[in-house]
Protein backbone atom coordinates (compact mmCIF):
# COMPACT_ATOMS: atom_id res chain seq x y z
CA UNK A 1 0.00 0.00 0.00
CA UNK A 2 1.27 3.53 -0.68
CA UNK A 3 1.27 6.47 1.31
CA UNK A 4 -0.55 9.46 0.56
CA UNK A 5 1.29 12.07 -1.52
CA UNK A 6 3.05 14.46 0.70
CA UNK A 7 1.14 18.27 -0.13
CA UNK A 8 3.28 20.25 -2.26
CA UNK A 9 5.58 22.64 -1.40
CA UNK A 10 4.91 26.65 -2.40
CA UNK A 11 7.92 27.67 -4.78
CA UNK A 12 10.07 30.67 -2.93
CA UNK A 13 8.35 34.02 -2.87
CA UNK A 14 9.36 36.68 -5.52
CA UNK A 15 11.87 39.17 -4.57
CA UNK A 16 11.02 41.80 -2.55
CA UNK A 17 11.50 44.45 -5.41
CA UNK A 18 9.25 42.56 -8.05
CA UNK A 19 6.49 41.78 -5.22
CA UNK A 20 6.08 45.68 -4.28
CA UNK A 21 6.21 46.28 -7.47
CA UNK A 22 3.04 48.04 -8.77
CA UNK A 23 1.59 48.33 -12.44
CA UNK A 24 2.06 51.66 -14.30
CA UNK A 25 -1.27 53.72 -13.40
CA UNK A 26 -0.99 55.12 -16.53
CA UNK A 27 -1.06 51.87 -18.61
CA UNK A 28 -3.76 50.75 -16.62
CA UNK A 29 -6.02 53.90 -17.85
CA UNK A 30 -5.36 53.69 -21.13
CA UNK A 31 -6.51 49.72 -21.46
CA UNK A 32 -9.88 51.61 -20.23
CA UNK A 33 -9.14 54.09 -23.84
CA UNK A 34 -8.97 50.90 -26.27
CA UNK A 35 -11.81 51.57 -27.70
CA UNK A 36 -11.97 53.29 -30.98
CA UNK A 37 -14.83 55.81 -30.29
CA UNK A 38 -12.92 57.34 -27.17
CA UNK A 39 -10.73 60.67 -27.96
CA UNK A 40 -7.91 60.10 -25.91
CA UNK A 41 -5.81 62.99 -24.41
CA UNK A 42 -4.00 60.31 -22.47
CA UNK A 43 -1.89 58.73 -23.98
CA UNK A 44 1.48 59.83 -25.32
CA UNK A 45 1.54 58.64 -28.30
CA UNK A 46 3.25 60.10 -31.53
CA UNK A 47 1.01 60.72 -34.28
CA UNK A 48 0.57 57.36 -36.29
CA UNK A 49 -0.09 59.08 -40.13
CA UNK A 50 2.35 61.17 -39.66
CA UNK A 51 5.08 58.08 -39.49
CA UNK A 52 7.49 57.76 -42.75
CA UNK A 53 6.44 54.44 -43.22
CA UNK A 54 7.32 54.55 -46.68
CA UNK A 55 10.80 55.79 -46.10
CA UNK A 56 11.63 53.45 -43.59
CA UNK A 57 10.12 50.40 -45.64
CA UNK A 58 12.14 51.67 -48.12
CA UNK A 59 15.22 51.48 -45.47
CA UNK A 60 14.58 48.15 -44.57
CA UNK A 61 14.41 46.78 -47.54
CA UNK A 62 17.55 48.24 -48.89
CA UNK A 63 19.55 46.65 -45.47
CA UNK A 64 18.21 43.95 -46.05
CA UNK A 65 18.94 43.48 -50.10
CA UNK A 66 22.55 44.57 -49.39
CA UNK A 67 23.74 43.05 -46.29
CA UNK A 68 21.23 40.58 -44.83
CA UNK A 69 23.86 38.24 -43.47
CA UNK A 70 25.04 40.94 -41.73
CA UNK A 71 21.88 42.79 -40.57
CA UNK A 72 20.17 39.07 -39.49
CA UNK A 73 23.11 38.20 -37.46
CA UNK A 74 24.40 38.95 -33.73
CA UNK A 75 25.83 42.25 -33.04
CA UNK A 76 28.21 44.78 -30.96
CA UNK A 77 26.11 45.71 -27.64
CA UNK A 78 27.50 49.13 -28.12
CA UNK A 79 25.44 49.60 -31.33
CA UNK A 80 25.85 49.93 -34.93
CA UNK A 81 28.85 51.95 -35.81
CA UNK A 82 26.80 53.81 -38.99
CA UNK A 83 23.71 54.49 -35.96
CA UNK A 84 26.31 55.54 -33.59
CA UNK A 85 27.86 57.90 -36.14
CA UNK A 86 24.80 59.37 -37.70
CA UNK A 87 23.09 60.07 -33.86
CA UNK A 88 26.72 61.73 -33.18
CA UNK A 89 26.55 64.02 -36.11
CA UNK A 90 23.04 65.13 -34.90
CA UNK A 91 24.11 66.02 -31.39
CA UNK A 92 27.40 67.75 -32.83
CA UNK A 93 25.46 69.89 -35.40
CA UNK A 94 22.94 70.61 -32.28
CA UNK A 95 25.83 72.59 -30.07
CA UNK A 96 27.28 68.97 -28.34
CA UNK A 97 30.27 67.73 -30.01
CA UNK A 98 30.08 64.06 -29.67
CA UNK A 99 32.06 60.96 -31.08
CA UNK A 100 30.29 57.77 -31.88
CA UNK A 101 32.60 55.99 -28.83
CA UNK A 102 30.47 58.06 -26.62
CA UNK A 103 27.07 56.81 -27.32
CA UNK A 104 25.51 53.61 -26.35
CA UNK A 105 22.21 51.97 -28.68
CA UNK A 106 19.83 51.06 -26.24
CA UNK A 107 15.96 49.57 -26.30
CA UNK A 108 14.55 53.60 -25.72
CA UNK A 109 15.29 55.35 -23.33
CA UNK A 110 13.49 53.49 -21.29
CA UNK A 111 15.93 50.73 -21.22
CA UNK A 112 18.60 53.37 -20.70
CA UNK A 113 17.01 54.33 -17.36
CA UNK A 114 17.27 50.27 -16.25
CA UNK A 115 21.06 50.27 -17.38
CA UNK A 116 21.16 53.42 -15.11
CA UNK A 117 19.59 52.21 -12.18
CA UNK A 118 21.75 48.86 -12.08
CA UNK A 119 24.77 50.52 -12.52
CA UNK A 120 24.45 53.48 -10.27
CA UNK A 121 22.10 52.50 -7.53
CA UNK A 122 22.23 50.39 -4.19
CA UNK A 123 18.97 49.68 -2.58
CA UNK A 124 18.58 52.69 -0.18
CA UNK A 125 20.13 55.09 -2.45
CA UNK A 126 18.64 58.59 -3.04
CA UNK A 127 17.36 59.56 -6.21
CA UNK A 128 16.10 63.74 -6.68
CA UNK A 129 13.31 63.98 -9.25
CA UNK A 130 11.04 66.97 -9.99
CA UNK A 131 7.81 67.10 -8.85
CA UNK A 132 5.79 65.93 -10.86
CA UNK A 133 8.08 64.01 -13.06
CA UNK A 134 7.82 60.66 -15.58
CA UNK A 135 5.82 57.79 -14.51
CA UNK A 136 8.33 54.69 -15.90
CA UNK A 137 11.03 56.67 -14.36
CA UNK A 138 9.89 56.53 -10.85
CA UNK A 139 8.76 52.73 -11.28
CA UNK A 140 12.45 51.92 -12.20
CA UNK A 141 13.89 53.99 -9.38
CA UNK A 142 11.38 51.83 -6.98
CA UNK A 143 12.33 48.40 -8.71
CA UNK A 144 15.96 49.15 -8.29
CA UNK A 145 15.29 49.94 -4.60
CA UNK A 146 15.81 53.40 -4.27
CA UNK A 147 14.57 56.32 -2.31
CA UNK A 148 13.20 58.82 -4.54
CA UNK A 149 12.57 62.14 -3.49
CA UNK A 150 10.79 64.97 -4.97
CA UNK A 151 12.27 68.58 -5.07
CA UNK A 152 9.71 71.20 -5.33
CA UNK A 153 9.08 72.58 -8.70
CA UNK A 154 7.18 75.30 -10.09
CA UNK A 155 5.86 76.31 -13.89
CA UNK A 156 9.80 76.68 -14.66
CA UNK A 157 10.32 72.97 -13.37
CA UNK A 158 12.71 72.36 -10.27
CA UNK A 159 13.72 75.43 -7.72
CA UNK A 160 17.34 75.57 -7.78
CA UNK A 161 17.29 77.19 -4.09
CA UNK A 162 15.30 73.97 -2.90
CA UNK A 163 17.53 71.42 -4.96
CA UNK A 164 20.61 73.19 -3.14
CA UNK A 165 18.76 71.91 0.41
CA UNK A 166 17.91 68.83 -0.46
CA UNK A 167 21.18 67.61 -2.08
CA UNK A 168 23.10 69.20 0.75
CA UNK A 169 21.02 66.90 3.33
CA UNK A 170 19.99 63.94 1.38
CA UNK A 171 23.21 63.32 -0.17
CA UNK A 172 21.75 61.61 -3.18
CA UNK A 173 23.14 59.45 -5.66
CA UNK A 174 21.88 60.86 -8.69
CA UNK A 175 18.91 64.05 -10.45
CA UNK A 176 16.71 62.70 -12.52
CA UNK A 177 15.26 65.30 -15.21
CA UNK A 178 13.34 65.87 -18.18
CA UNK A 179 14.40 69.32 -19.15
CA UNK A 180 12.78 70.28 -22.16
CA UNK A 181 9.00 69.47 -22.52
CA UNK A 182 8.97 67.55 -19.46
CA UNK A 183 6.79 64.71 -18.97
CA UNK A 184 4.18 65.23 -17.94
CA UNK A 185 4.02 68.95 -17.28
CA UNK A 186 5.61 70.06 -20.94
CA UNK A 187 7.59 72.84 -18.96
CA UNK A 188 11.18 73.31 -20.07
CA UNK A 189 13.78 74.40 -17.90
CA UNK A 190 15.26 77.55 -18.51
CA UNK A 191 19.24 78.02 -18.80
CA UNK A 192 19.72 80.16 -15.96
CA UNK A 193 18.55 77.18 -13.96
CA UNK A 194 19.97 74.73 -15.64
CA UNK A 195 23.77 76.71 -15.15
CA UNK A 196 22.49 76.03 -11.16
CA UNK A 197 21.48 72.38 -11.65
CA UNK A 198 24.81 71.89 -13.16
CA UNK A 199 26.84 73.96 -10.49
CA UNK A 200 24.70 72.14 -7.18
CA UNK A 201 26.46 68.66 -8.86
CA UNK A 202 29.51 69.98 -9.21
CA UNK A 203 29.95 71.28 -5.48
CA UNK A 204 28.60 67.95 -3.95
CA UNK A 205 29.16 65.38 -6.16
CA UNK A 206 26.52 63.68 -8.20
CA UNK A 207 24.86 62.27 -11.13
CA UNK A 208 22.53 64.32 -13.60
CA UNK A 209 20.31 62.01 -15.58
CA UNK A 210 19.05 64.20 -18.30
CA UNK A 211 16.39 62.33 -20.20
CA UNK A 212 15.50 64.59 -24.07
CA UNK A 213 12.82 62.56 -26.01
CA UNK A 214 10.76 65.53 -27.23
CA UNK A 215 14.64 68.13 -27.40
CA UNK A 216 13.46 68.60 -31.22
CA UNK A 217 10.12 68.58 -31.30
CA UNK A 218 10.38 72.15 -30.56
CA UNK A 219 7.68 74.62 -32.74
CA UNK A 220 8.41 77.84 -30.64
CA UNK A 221 10.97 79.91 -28.78
CA UNK A 222 14.52 79.33 -28.92
CA UNK A 223 16.52 76.27 -27.75
CA UNK A 224 18.41 75.77 -24.37
CA UNK A 225 21.59 74.47 -23.75
CA UNK A 226 21.57 70.64 -22.95
CA UNK A 227 23.13 70.32 -19.61
CA UNK A 228 25.36 68.27 -20.64
CA UNK A 229 26.88 70.83 -22.79
CA UNK A 230 27.65 73.05 -19.59
CA UNK A 231 31.37 72.86 -18.57
CA UNK A 232 30.23 72.71 -14.93
CA UNK A 233 28.75 69.03 -15.75
CA UNK A 234 30.00 67.62 -18.80
CA UNK A 235 31.65 65.16 -16.77
CA UNK A 236 28.68 64.02 -14.62
CA UNK A 237 25.55 64.14 -17.11
CA UNK A 238 24.29 61.11 -18.93
CA UNK A 239 22.29 62.79 -21.83
CA UNK A 240 19.36 60.17 -22.89
CA UNK A 241 17.77 60.22 -26.67
CA UNK A 242 14.60 58.27 -28.54
CA UNK A 243 13.87 58.02 -32.10
CA UNK A 244 10.28 57.03 -30.52
CA UNK A 245 8.99 60.63 -30.71
CA UNK A 246 10.89 61.44 -33.84
CA UNK A 247 10.89 58.41 -35.82
CA UNK A 248 8.40 55.41 -34.81
CA UNK A 249 8.18 54.02 -31.28
CA UNK A 250 7.78 50.75 -32.67
CA UNK A 251 11.68 50.78 -33.44
CA UNK A 252 12.45 50.55 -30.14
CA UNK A 253 15.64 52.26 -30.26
CA UNK A 254 17.30 54.85 -28.01
CA UNK A 255 20.73 56.23 -26.84
CA UNK A 256 22.65 56.99 -23.77
CA UNK A 257 25.84 59.15 -24.06
CA UNK A 258 27.98 58.97 -20.53
CA UNK A 259 31.30 59.53 -19.67
CA UNK A 260 33.25 56.53 -20.36
CA UNK A 261 33.83 54.44 -17.21
CA UNK A 262 30.23 54.65 -16.72
CA UNK A 263 29.28 54.20 -20.08
CA UNK A 264 31.36 51.29 -19.83
CA UNK A 265 29.66 49.86 -17.01
CA UNK A 266 26.38 50.24 -18.93
CA UNK A 267 27.77 48.13 -21.43
CA UNK A 268 28.48 45.33 -19.58
CA UNK A 269 24.92 45.52 -18.21
CA UNK A 270 23.36 45.83 -21.49
CA UNK A 271 25.54 42.60 -22.01
CA UNK A 272 23.58 40.93 -19.64
CA UNK A 273 20.06 42.14 -20.06
CA UNK A 274 19.75 41.76 -23.77
CA UNK A 275 23.47 41.06 -25.62
CA UNK A 276 22.55 44.18 -28.16
CA UNK A 277 19.18 46.03 -29.44
CA UNK A 278 18.04 44.85 -32.34
CA UNK A 279 20.77 44.68 -35.88
CA UNK A 280 18.49 45.35 -38.50
CA UNK A 281 16.22 47.87 -37.02
CA UNK A 282 19.74 49.61 -36.05
CA UNK A 283 21.07 49.21 -39.73
CA UNK A 284 17.44 50.47 -40.63
CA UNK A 285 17.24 53.97 -38.80
CA UNK A 286 21.32 54.06 -39.50
CA UNK A 287 20.21 53.51 -43.70
CA UNK A 288 16.96 55.93 -43.26
CA UNK A 289 19.30 58.81 -41.86
CA UNK A 290 21.77 58.09 -44.45
CA UNK A 291 19.11 58.09 -47.28
CA UNK A 292 16.07 60.00 -46.30
CA UNK A 293 15.94 64.18 -44.92
CA UNK A 294 14.88 63.32 -41.28
CA UNK A 295 14.87 67.35 -40.89
CA UNK A 296 12.12 67.97 -43.14
CA UNK A 297 10.27 65.08 -41.90
CA UNK A 298 10.75 66.56 -37.93
CA UNK A 299 9.32 70.09 -40.04
CA UNK A 300 5.83 68.36 -40.87
CA UNK A 301 5.48 67.00 -37.49
CA UNK A 302 6.10 70.06 -35.55
CA UNK A 303 3.57 72.16 -37.78
CA UNK A 304 1.39 69.20 -36.82
CA UNK A 305 2.09 69.48 -33.31
CA UNK A 306 1.69 72.68 -33.47
CA UNK A 307 -1.68 73.00 -34.61
CA UNK A 308 -3.08 70.49 -32.80
CA UNK A 309 -1.65 72.29 -29.33
CA UNK A 310 -3.25 75.51 -30.48
CA UNK A 311 -6.68 73.35 -31.20
CA UNK A 312 -6.12 72.25 -27.19
CA UNK A 313 -5.56 75.27 -25.93
CA UNK A 314 -8.31 77.36 -27.90
CA UNK A 315 -10.76 74.64 -26.24
CA UNK A 316 -9.49 74.62 -22.76
CA UNK A 317 -11.11 77.65 -20.62
CA UNK A 318 -15.13 76.35 -22.58
CA UNK A 319 -14.37 72.77 -21.53
CA UNK A 320 -12.76 72.85 -18.14
CA UNK A 321 -14.46 74.54 -14.50
CA UNK A 322 -13.82 77.96 -13.62
CA UNK A 323 -10.58 78.79 -12.04
CA UNK A 324 -8.71 76.05 -13.70
CA UNK A 325 -5.20 76.50 -14.90
CA UNK A 326 -3.36 75.32 -17.70
CA UNK A 327 0.35 76.45 -19.54
CA UNK A 328 0.73 76.58 -23.35
CA UNK A 329 4.47 74.83 -23.86
CA UNK A 330 6.40 75.63 -26.70
CA UNK A 331 6.93 71.92 -28.35
CA UNK A 332 6.80 68.76 -26.92
CA UNK A 333 3.20 66.31 -26.92
CA UNK A 334 1.97 67.41 -23.36
CA UNK A 335 0.05 70.50 -21.31
CA UNK A 336 -0.65 69.93 -17.71
CA UNK A 337 -4.00 71.36 -16.13
CA UNK A 338 -4.84 72.47 -12.34
CA UNK A 339 -8.51 72.22 -11.74
CA UNK A 340 -10.15 74.24 -9.14
CA UNK A 341 -9.29 73.22 -5.30
CA UNK A 342 -11.57 70.50 -4.71
CA UNK A 343 -11.66 68.08 -7.90
CA UNK A 344 -10.07 65.01 -8.10
CA UNK A 345 -8.76 64.12 -11.18
CA UNK A 346 -8.82 60.22 -10.78
CA UNK A 347 -11.99 60.29 -9.34
CA UNK A 348 -13.22 62.04 -12.80
CA UNK A 349 -11.72 59.93 -14.77
CA UNK A 350 -14.52 57.04 -15.35
CA UNK A 351 -17.21 59.45 -16.03
CA UNK A 352 -14.83 60.87 -18.54
CA UNK A 353 -14.41 57.87 -20.50
CA UNK A 354 -18.53 56.94 -20.04
CA UNK A 355 -18.90 59.89 -22.09
CA UNK A 356 -16.14 58.51 -24.54
CA UNK A 357 -13.24 60.86 -23.51
CA UNK A 358 -9.72 60.55 -21.30
CA UNK A 359 -7.20 62.19 -20.07
CA UNK A 360 -4.47 60.94 -17.46
CA UNK A 361 -4.81 62.08 -13.87
CA UNK A 362 -1.87 64.00 -12.43
CA UNK A 363 -1.59 62.03 -9.34
CA UNK A 364 0.06 58.70 -10.23
CA UNK A 365 3.34 61.60 -11.21
CA UNK A 366 4.33 62.86 -8.09
CA UNK A 367 6.85 61.11 -6.34
CA UNK A 368 5.97 62.84 -2.93
CA UNK A 369 2.10 63.59 -2.01
CA UNK A 370 0.19 64.31 -5.26
CA UNK A 371 -2.15 67.06 -6.18
CA UNK A 372 -4.97 65.14 -7.18
CA UNK A 373 -6.63 68.48 -9.08
CA UNK A 374 -4.12 67.71 -11.57
CA UNK A 375 -4.03 66.06 -15.19
CA UNK A 376 -1.90 65.22 -17.82
CA UNK A 377 -2.96 66.23 -21.95
CA UNK A 378 -1.49 65.11 -24.73
CA UNK A 379 -2.41 66.98 -27.80
CA UNK A 380 -0.26 65.23 -30.39
CA UNK A 381 -2.65 61.93 -31.11
CA UNK A 382 -6.11 63.45 -32.31
CA UNK A 383 -6.64 65.73 -35.25
CA UNK A 384 -8.06 69.33 -34.00
CA UNK A 385 -11.54 67.98 -35.42
CA UNK A 386 -10.88 65.76 -33.47
CA UNK A 387 -9.85 67.61 -30.11
CA UNK A 388 -12.31 70.09 -30.51
CA UNK A 389 -15.32 67.60 -30.29
CA UNK A 390 -12.85 65.75 -27.39
CA UNK A 391 -13.23 68.87 -25.69
CA UNK A 392 -17.36 69.38 -26.14
CA UNK A 393 -17.44 66.01 -24.24
CA UNK A 394 -14.89 66.76 -21.63
CA UNK A 395 -17.09 69.88 -20.77
CA UNK A 396 -20.20 67.78 -20.34
CA UNK A 397 -18.10 66.11 -17.65
CA UNK A 398 -16.73 69.07 -15.83
CA UNK A 399 -19.35 71.41 -16.40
Amino acid sequence: MTSPAAPAAQPPALARRAASASSSPVRDILALTARPEVISFAGGLPAPELFDAEGLRAAYDRVLAEAPQRVLQYSTTEGDPALRTAVAARLGVRGLPTGPEDLLITAGSQQALTLLATTLLEPGDTVLVEDPTYLAALQCFGLAGARVVPVPSDEDGVDPDALEELVARERPKLLYLVPTFQNPTGRTLPAGRRQAVAGTARRHGLWIVEDDPYGELRFEGSPVPWIASLGAAADRTVLLGSFSKIMAPGLRLGWLRAPAALRRACVIAKQALDLHSSTIDQAAAARYLADADLDAHLARIRTAYRTRRDALLDGLRAALPDGSIWNRPDGGMFLWVRLPDGHDATALLREAVAHDVAYVPGAPFHAGPPDRATLRMSFTTHTPEEIREGLLRLAKVFR
